[in-house]
């Protein structure tokens, strides 16, 4: 086993349709070999590979962290939501982000997408729920990046109001556009409002070479041809599942953000029943079960 495991907490699965190659016993297996005592599910807007998931983990002796990622609606610019990352510390965080994931569903699509609203999000909500403030794609970090230190210091008071010591920085370098820029902004504001920073890797695929297969996921999705010079790339071929080894020295500068990152994983303790019936309580005729 790693002398320093890590835990990786942002970590796309193929469930997240658009742009994950990440299919679940690859993943479990890799964990494992790598010694990794847990790793976390945060798909896009959804838990549709939960149970796969949970199953999957416990029977290859890793702790499953249910989560999600988060779309959060911007009414400035309806084409560029925010991202917050929230992961299940208990049963009652898991019910409170089915709640959260169905209203989107039912009544935050923008342009047929389901998005949260940020209203919708209080502590009553959230309680139960870790987050993670979504590195360059979250409101926190869009700010930083603008240079807008004001509204990015409200914006964590607005959420540490509703998580408290439940919320964390993200931080990743995945070699993208102005990362190390939000990373070091990101460092600043952190030591000035004393708000805990953790590591991830936004893991989208396995290993480093499934990067075009990856590519070519997204190109079917978004209508492009890989050949397209025009196409956005949004994605970099670090954002495989790096092992603790590769973590470790990647974050050397910030212990804290590796710390951070087995803390919240012993933080989260969700413990479903799986396999069974559960029907509500209504009256069955003589002779016959429910």
């Amino acid at each position: 086993m790693n002398a320093t495991p890590f835990v990786h907490l942002h970590v796309h699965t193929e469930y997240s349709l658009v742009d994950s190659t990440v299919r679940i016993p690859s993943l479990m297996t890799k964990v494992a070999a790598d010694g990794m005592p847990a790793v976390a599910m945060t798909d896009r807007n959804n838990l549709f590979g939960l149970v796969k998931f949970y199953r999957r983990a416990i029977a290859s002796g890793v702790k499953p962290i249910i989560g999600a990622d988060l779309r959060i609606a911007n009414p400035d610019d309806p084409g560029r939501p925010s991202t917050l990352i929230v992961l299940c510390q208990d049963n009652h965080g898991y019910r409170n982000l089915c709640r959260i994931l169905s209203r989107a569903y039912l009544e935050g699509r923008v342009r047929g997408e389901p998005m949260v609203h940020r209203e919708w999000l209080d502590r009553a909500s959230c309680e139960g729920l870790i987050a993670l403030s979504g590195g360059v794609h979250g409101d926190v970090g869009h700010s930083l990046l603008l240079g807008h230190l004001d509204e990015a210091r409200q914006r964590l008071s607005g959420w540490r109001d509703i998580f408290g010591d439940r919320y964390y920085l993200e931080l990743a370098r995945t070699g993208r556009g102005d990362e190390e820029s939000a990373v070091q902004a990101g460092l600043v504001l952190a030591s000035e409002e004393r708000a805990p920073v953790v590591a991830t890797n936004d893991v989208c695929f396995i290993d480093a070479d499934d990067f075009y297969a990856h590519e070519a996921r997204v190109c079917i999705h978004e209508s492009r041809s890989l050949a397209d010079p025009d196409r956005p790339r949004h994605y970099s071929n670090q954002q495989y599942l790096r092992s603790s080894a590769e973590m470790a020295e990647l974050f050397s500068d910030v212990p804290e953000a590796l710390a951070n990152a087995i803390e919240i994983a012993r933080r989260c303790n969700l413990d479903l029943k799986l396999g069974e019936s559960v029907l509500p309580a209504i009256p069955v005729p003589d002779g016959q079960t429910e």
